[in-house]
Protein backbone atom coordinates (compact mmCIF):
# COMPACT_ATOMS: atom_id res chain seq x y z
CA UNK A 1 0.00 0.00 0.00
CA UNK A 2 1.56 3.10 -1.05
CA UNK A 3 -0.07 6.42 -0.28
CA UNK A 4 1.39 9.75 -3.60
CA UNK A 5 1.18 13.62 -3.03
CA UNK A 6 2.11 15.30 -5.62
CA UNK A 7 3.39 18.83 -5.19
CA UNK A 8 5.13 21.95 -7.04
CA UNK A 9 2.79 22.77 -9.88
CA UNK A 10 1.63 26.64 -10.59
CA UNK A 11 1.21 28.99 -13.11
CA UNK A 12 4.86 29.97 -15.28
CA UNK A 13 5.22 31.96 -18.45
CA UNK A 14 5.97 30.12 -21.36
CA UNK A 15 9.36 29.11 -21.62
CA UNK A 16 9.99 28.51 -17.78
CA UNK A 17 10.09 26.08 -15.62
CA UNK A 18 8.51 23.64 -12.71
CA UNK A 19 9.99 21.07 -10.98
CA UNK A 20 7.02 18.61 -9.51
CA UNK A 21 7.39 16.32 -6.44
CA UNK A 22 5.63 12.84 -5.87
CA UNK A 23 6.19 12.12 -2.44
CA UNK A 24 4.70 8.56 -1.14
CA UNK A 25 4.37 6.96 2.37
CA UNK A 26 5.67 3.80 2.96
CA UNK A 27 8.39 1.32 3.83
CA UNK A 28 8.37 -0.38 0.24
CA UNK A 29 8.63 2.81 -2.01
CA UNK A 30 11.78 1.09 -3.24
CA UNK A 31 9.77 -1.59 -4.54
CA UNK A 32 7.51 0.29 -6.91
CA UNK A 33 8.21 1.93 -10.77
CA UNK A 34 6.91 5.09 -10.98
CA UNK A 35 5.07 7.08 -13.66
CA UNK A 36 3.76 10.56 -14.66
CA UNK A 37 0.68 11.06 -16.02
CA UNK A 38 -1.27 14.08 -16.92
CA UNK A 39 -4.78 15.41 -17.96
CA UNK A 40 -5.76 18.46 -20.26
CA UNK A 41 -9.64 19.90 -20.09
CA UNK A 42 -11.34 17.77 -22.67
CA UNK A 43 -8.37 15.46 -23.32
CA UNK A 44 -7.74 12.16 -22.55
CA UNK A 45 -5.40 11.34 -19.61
CA UNK A 46 -1.71 10.38 -21.28
CA UNK A 47 1.82 9.42 -20.52
CA UNK A 48 4.53 11.81 -19.44
CA UNK A 49 7.75 9.51 -18.22
CA UNK A 50 8.12 7.01 -15.98
CA UNK A 51 11.37 5.67 -13.92
CA UNK A 52 12.08 2.24 -12.83
CA UNK A 53 12.35 1.40 -9.07
CA UNK A 54 16.50 1.56 -9.45
CA UNK A 55 16.45 4.58 -11.68
CA UNK A 56 18.14 2.22 -14.16
CA UNK A 57 15.69 2.86 -16.46
CA UNK A 58 13.44 6.12 -17.91
CA UNK A 59 11.05 6.61 -20.60
CA UNK A 60 9.18 9.67 -22.03
CA UNK A 61 6.71 10.71 -24.24
CA UNK A 62 7.78 12.19 -27.50
CA UNK A 63 5.44 15.37 -26.40
CA UNK A 64 8.04 16.08 -23.40
CA UNK A 65 11.37 14.42 -24.52
CA UNK A 66 14.20 16.49 -24.01
CA UNK A 67 12.41 19.10 -22.14
CA UNK A 68 11.92 17.29 -18.89
CA UNK A 69 13.77 14.95 -16.48
CA UNK A 70 12.35 12.38 -14.22
CA UNK A 71 14.44 11.32 -11.39
CA UNK A 72 13.95 9.58 -7.74
CA UNK A 73 14.98 10.00 -4.25
CA UNK A 74 14.01 6.35 -2.51
CA UNK A 75 15.88 7.48 0.56
CA UNK A 76 13.81 10.16 0.74
CA UNK A 77 10.50 8.25 -0.69
CA UNK A 78 10.11 11.00 -3.52
CA UNK A 79 9.83 11.46 -7.09
CA UNK A 80 10.56 14.51 -9.35
CA UNK A 81 9.77 16.11 -12.60
CA UNK A 82 11.81 18.58 -13.60
CA UNK A 83 9.86 20.37 -16.63
CA UNK A 84 12.05 23.01 -18.75
CA UNK A 85 11.29 24.98 -21.64
CA UNK A 86 7.47 25.19 -20.68
CA UNK A 87 4.84 25.54 -23.32
CA UNK A 88 1.18 26.53 -23.39
CA UNK A 89 0.18 22.61 -24.55
CA UNK A 90 1.82 21.64 -21.49
CA UNK A 91 -1.08 22.92 -19.39
CA UNK A 92 -3.07 20.47 -17.64
CA UNK A 93 -3.36 18.35 -13.91
CA UNK A 94 -0.43 16.56 -13.32
CA UNK A 95 -0.36 13.13 -11.72
CA UNK A 96 2.08 10.49 -10.02
CA UNK A 97 1.27 6.62 -10.31
CA UNK A 98 3.12 3.95 -8.86
CA UNK A 99 3.11 0.03 -9.57
CA UNK A 100 4.77 -3.10 -7.72
CA UNK A 101 7.23 -3.90 -10.87
CA UNK A 102 11.26 -4.33 -11.64
CA UNK A 103 10.39 -2.51 -15.20
CA UNK A 104 8.58 0.55 -16.33
CA UNK A 105 4.95 1.34 -18.11
CA UNK A 106 3.30 3.69 -20.15
CA UNK A 107 0.17 2.04 -19.46
CA UNK A 108 -2.50 3.90 -17.11
CA UNK A 109 -3.84 0.44 -16.10
CA UNK A 110 -1.14 -1.16 -15.29
CA UNK A 111 -0.54 1.25 -12.64
CA UNK A 112 -1.87 0.47 -9.15
CA UNK A 113 -1.51 3.92 -7.05
CA UNK A 114 -2.47 7.47 -7.82
CA UNK A 115 -2.29 10.79 -6.32
CA UNK A 116 -5.06 13.13 -6.35
CA UNK A 117 -2.69 15.89 -8.93
CA UNK A 118 -1.15 19.23 -9.18
CA UNK A 119 -1.89 21.92 -11.54
CA UNK A 120 -0.15 23.38 -14.23
CA UNK A 121 -0.49 26.46 -16.07
CA UNK A 122 1.65 27.64 -18.85
CA UNK A 123 -0.04 30.97 -20.01
CA UNK A 124 1.75 32.54 -23.79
Amino acid sequence: QVQLVESGGGLVQAGGSLRLSCAASGRTFWNYAVGWFRQAPGKEREFVAAISRSSSITDYADSVKGRVTISRDNAKNTVYLQMNSLKPEDTAVYYCAARVSSGISNVQTSYDYWGQGTQVTVSS
